[in-house]
């Protein structure tokens, strides 16, 4: 499909591997955030504006001329209910009056806690809390707007290069790779569906280019589910030393949340990790195949780009 130009808003690690991938398929890519400014470096094709998300009239002149626009912008994980849903609802107006087509990425905060039972598409939004409750209604919001082609694609919990702020991401690995105890949530002995962001990243571009896609949630195809104490395992294996890891529960998430803005919104979501946590992404398989990064390939990929982000060897 010709696809000449694509904006993706949000310059964290996802909409930065968006933009890598879209690269090597010799695509034009901008790249839209608050600074016009990026932390990490990246191609110098990869073009950086500022714009405000939530404008939908500057959302519209940055996209106008465009053909594919990825969302995968996202607020300080504390500022959700406030500026998360006029976010997507500045993206989704301006990309309506631009006429082009929206590439969602989102997580599975919306489901709520489904007791142990496997994540799968066709799930009723039963999130109880207000993180869960916002992803769930901006969902419901793109998939209504009848004037815009949008598709959703969703991950569980990812892990990968430049991915920091997540469970599995600088606390632990740093950690790791220093010697130090590596902190972890809640039971670390249960199956826990974990996705690599350049797999994130690779099904966004994926789905961006078949028409048949849009107007569905696709769950993102991922390895093989294994236990968080595997992965550990895997990272011990690669590094050759053993890694002390230390396990935090509700109780102790919430006394800490105390302290710490992060781990209180993190309470919210502890359901996910005190019982067994298992996507499913047959519909995304049985359409396009599952061509994941194997988690001993993904392992090695992350403690390599820590080593050099930390500079530690």
């Amino acid at each position: 499909m010709k696809n000449q130009r694509n904006i993706v808003f949000g310059t964290g690690p996802l909409g930065l591997w968006v933009a890598q991938m879209l690269l090597e398929q010799d695509k034009e890519v901008t790249v839209v955030n608050r600074s016009g400014k990026v932390d990490h470096e990246i191609p110098a094709r990869i073009k950086v504006i500022e714009g405000d998300a939530s404008n939908s009239a500057k959302v519209y002149e940055i996209c106008k001329g465009a053909d594919a626009v990825f969302h995968c912008a996202m607020p300080t994980y504390t500022k959700w209910p406030e500026k998360f849903p006029s976010l997507t609802r500045g993206i989704l107006d301006g990309v309506k009056r631009a006429g082009c087509r929206l590439i969602y990425a989102d997580n599975l905060y919306g489901y709520g806690d489904t007791q142990g039972l496997p994540l799968t598409e066709s799930l009723p939004y039963n999130a109880t809390g207000h993180k869960g409750k916002v992803r769930a209604s901006m969902a419901q919001i793109l998939l209504s707007e009848a004037d815009v082609k949008v598709v959703i694609a969703r991950a569980s919990d990812f892990y990968g290069p430049l991915v920091t702020n997540s469970a599995f991401g600088e606390m632990f690995f740093k950690a790791a790779l220093t010697g130090k105890p590596a902190n972890l949530l809640g039971n670390v002995d249960l199956p826990h569906t974990y996705t690599y962001i350049k797999d994130f990243a690779r099904a966004l571009v994926r789905l961006s280019d078949q028409d048949d896609a849009f107007g569905q949630v696709w769950h993102v195809a991922n390895p093989p589910t294994v236990t968080t104490r595997q992965l550990v395992s895997l990272v011990e294996e690669y590094l050759q030393k053993p890694v002390k890891i230390r396990s935090a529960g509700k109780r102790m998430v919430s006394f800490l949340g105390v302290f710490n803005p992060m781990l209180k919104e993190m309470k919210e979501m502890m359901y996910e990790w005190e019982q067994q946590y298992i996507v499913d992404h047959k519909k995304y398989e049985d359409r396009f195949g599952n061509d994941s990064t194997p988690h001993e390939v993904a392992i090695r990929e992350t403690v390599e780009w820590y080593r050099a982000s930390l500079n530690i060897r």
